[in-house]
Parts: structure tokens; C-alpha cells; sequence
């Protein structure tokens, strides 16, 4: 208890003033260092201030130049994606072009065919491999070679037409990533330090493994437009190849049509001319077979005529054999009437032998009668054949250029 109630010690007035110098001191250096600090301070937030200001513009202006390359490769993007929509669908009417030529084609091929069917049915010597058949054979192999043509430059048409669209759907996927890309750096462009619609992003600067490089951003979108530009050119081509192939069949068709056609018109008039002659030849057997019966008719007749002559002259010397004795003699009388009996006997026969040829030439020209009637039915066969089924028939075809 004694101890608490000690006084405290006391100080030497040397030791208080000393005191009192070293918290002037310590207060003055504090003071110092707080100003020293103030002072870096604002600097440092004066360099600071500018150094962000300054990033913060670089980047805007970067944000901006990037707005403009996605621009400038979305425009090419869309001018090429025009181009690809336009030449597909110009594509796609030169595929219907190609399928009505195609169809066209196979009335003249069954035409062709029919007519070689047809002519099939001409009878005897007519059915002959002529001039017409080998036209028409020729105009088959012709349609079927073009239908077979057309047929593989569809397939070639519809293939590029996917290689079209496939270049257009790359192009389209393309457009859709920049248009999405240049909604969102709009988006960052509009950002301002003052709006709140900003917000702290954990791991924003992290980069992730799908990142690419501006170079193969740029090589992407160039890839997308050099397809784009190929199957372009490709279809120009093809389109350009197509109305060569509409051109060079069609001339082909119609050459071949018209050759058919020329063919099967020199045919006919060749069966006419000989139909003509053949008619002309019926007319002079005709003429002939009837003189042919006149003069039988006439033979005959002088056969008969002859039987008279002939029974009187039998009947003289008949009766004259049988006179008496030395009155049967061998006079003159019985001389020419041996010899008239002989004579008559002669002729008679004469005239039998020429009625068996005159027979024998009407059977002839019986036979001719038969053979030509038969020969222009043939030819009136094969008239209707060509000039009737035929013709006729091929009048309805009708080529045209696509």
C-alpha cells in the first residue's frame, strides 16, 4: 500500500525539452512523409487516370477498327452469298430445262422405234434393209445417245447445285458468326465508364483453347469466299456447257429428223414409180391375156373350121377305095385327095400345137396377172406402211432448243 501511493519519478527539465524537440521532430517528419505521399499519390493517380483514359481510347479505337474488318469481310461475305443465290437459282432453271429436253426426247425415240416396228410387216421383197431403216436405225442410236447425255449432265447439274448450296450454307454460317460478332463489339463500343450496365467478370482474361488467330479468322472467311467463287465459276461453266449440249443436240435431232424424213420421201416415191410400173405391166397383161383368149378363141375356131374340109376329103377317098376292079386305079383325083387329106391332117395339127402354146402363154400370163396383182399389194402395203403409219405419225415431233 506504501508502494501505490509512491509519486511518480520526475524528469530533468533537459529531458522534457528534449522531449518536446523529438515530437516536433517526429511530427514534422510524419508530416513530411504524408505530404511526400499525397504528393505521389496524386501523381500516381494523374498517371494512372491517363494511362487507363489512354488504353481505354486505344481500345475503342481497336474496337472500332475491328467493327470495320468485320464489316468490310461481312459485305464481301453477302456479295458473295448474293452471287452463289443467284447463279443457283439460275442453275436450278437450267435443270428444268434439262429435264424437259430430257422428256422431250423420248416421244421421238418410241416414234422411231414404232416406225421400225411398223416396218417390220412389210411383206416379200420389200422388207428390204433400205435407206429409211438405216436412217431410223441411226435416229434411235442419236435420241438414245442424247437422252444418255442429258441424263449425265443432270446429274452433274444437281451435283453442282449441292455444291452450291453447300458453299452458300458455309457462307450463310459465316455471316451469322459476323453478324453476331459485330452485335457484340456494338455492344462493347457503347460501354462507357458512367452507364451500369457494367459488371466485374471473374476470369474474363482467360483464354480459352477455341481462341483463333486473327490470321486464321482471316483465312477462314477467305476459304468461304474462294469456295464460294470456285463453285461459282464451276456453274458458269456448266451453265455454259449446258446451252452447248441443248444447241449441238438439238441440230443433231433435227439433222437426224430431217435425213429420216427426206429418207422415207425418196422411199415413197421409189415404191410409187415402181407401184406405177408394176400397174402399167398389170394393164399390158391385162391387154395381152385378153388378145391371148381372142386368138385361142380364133385357133380354136379354125380347128373347128377344118373338121368339115378334112370329113369330106376322108369321106371322097373312103368312098372311092371301094370302086371296081381296074376302075381303082391311082388317078389324079385320088392323088390330091391323099395329099389334101394329108395336107388338112397337117394343119389341123399345126393349129393344135400353136393352141397349146397360145394355152400354155395364157397360163403364163395368168400367172403374170397373179404375180404383179400380188406385187402391187406388196407395194399398197408398204405405201401405207411408210406414207400413212409412218409419216403421218412423224409429223408430230417436234425438237425444240431448251
Amino acid at each position: 500500500m506504501a508502494r501505490l501511493l509512491q509519486t511518480p519519478p520526475k524528469f530533468h527539465p533537459s529531458e522534457w525539452d528534449i522531449a518536446n524537440k523529438m515530437q516536433c521532430a517526429s511530427t514534422e517528419s510524419q508530416k513530411s512523409r504524408s505530404e511526400c505521399m499525397i504528393s505521389e499519390s496524386q501523381r500516381l493517380l494523374d498517371e494512372i487516370k491517363k494511362t487507363t483514359q489512354k488504353t481505354q481510347s486505344g481500345v475503342n479505337k481497336k474496337i472500332e477498327q475491328r467493327r470495320e474488318e468485320i464489316k468490310f469481310w461481312k459485305q464481301e461475305l453477302d456479295k458473295k452469298h448474293e452471287q452463289i443465290v443467284h447463279e443457283t437459282e439460275v442453275l436450278l432453271t437450267f435443270k428444268t430445262r434439262l429435264e424437259k429436253s430430257l422428256e422431250s426426247c423420248k416421244e421421238p425415240l418410241v416414234i422411231a422405234q414404232k416406225c421400225l416396228l411398223n416396218r417390220q410387216r412389210r411383206a416379200g421383197i420389200e422388207l428390204v434393209h433400205d435407206e429409211v431403216e438405216q436412217e431410223l436405225v441411226k435416229e434411235a442410236e442419236v435420241l438414245q445417245g442424247v437422252i444418255a447425255l442429258l441424263g449425265r449432265t443432270l446429274e452433274q447439274t444437281n451435283e453442282q447445285i449441292r455444291l452450291n448450296r453447300s458453299a452458300k450454307y458455309s457462307l450463310e454460317m459465316d455471316l451469322k458468326d459476323k453478324f453476331t460478332a459485330l452485335m457484340i463489339d456494338d455492344y462493347c463500343a457503347s460501354l462507357t465508364n458512367n452507364i451500369p450496365d457494367t459488371r466485374y467478370a471473374d476470369n474474363a482474361v482467360k483464354i480459352e483453347g477455341n481462341f483463333v488467330s486473327p490470321e486464321d479468322w482471316i483465312d477462314f472467311s477467305n476459304m468461304n469466299i474462294e469456295k464460294a467463287n470456285e463453285q461459282r465459276n464451276n456453274s458458269l461453266a456448266l451453265r455454259a456447257l449446258i446451252d452447248g449440249i441443248f444447241l449441238q443436240t438439238a441440230n443433231d435431232m433435227r439433222k437426224q429428223c430431217e435425213m429420216v424424213n427426206v429418207a422415207f420421201r425418196k422411199r415413197v416415191k421409189e415404191v410409187k414409180d415402181a407401184k406405177h410400173k408394176l400397174e402399167t405391166l398389170l394393164a399390158m397383161v391385162i391387154d395381152e391375156t385378153a388378145s391371148q383368149e381372142k386368138n385361142i378363141a380364133a385357133l380354136k375356131k379354125a380347128i373347128a373350121d377344118e373338121e368339115g374340109p378334112f370329113k369330106v376329103a376322108q369321106t371322097r377317098l373312103e368312098s372311092r377305095n371301094h370302086r371296081p376292079n381296074v376302075e381303082l386305079c391311082y388317078d389324079t383325083v385320088q392323088y390330091r385327095l391323099t395329099s389334101e387329106v394329108q395336107e388338112i391332117a397337117k394343119n389341123i395339127q399345126r393349129l393344135k400345137d400353136t393352141l397349146a402354146q397360145a394355152e400354155t402363154e395364157l397360163k403364163g400370163l395368168s400367172r403374170r396377172q397373179l404375180s404383179l396383182e400380188e406385187e402391187i399389194q406388196v407395194k399398197e402395203n408398204t405405201l401405207y406402211i411408210d406414207e400413212v403409219l409412218c409419216m403421218q405419225m412423224r409429223e408430230s415431233i417436234c425438237i425444240n432448243s431448251f
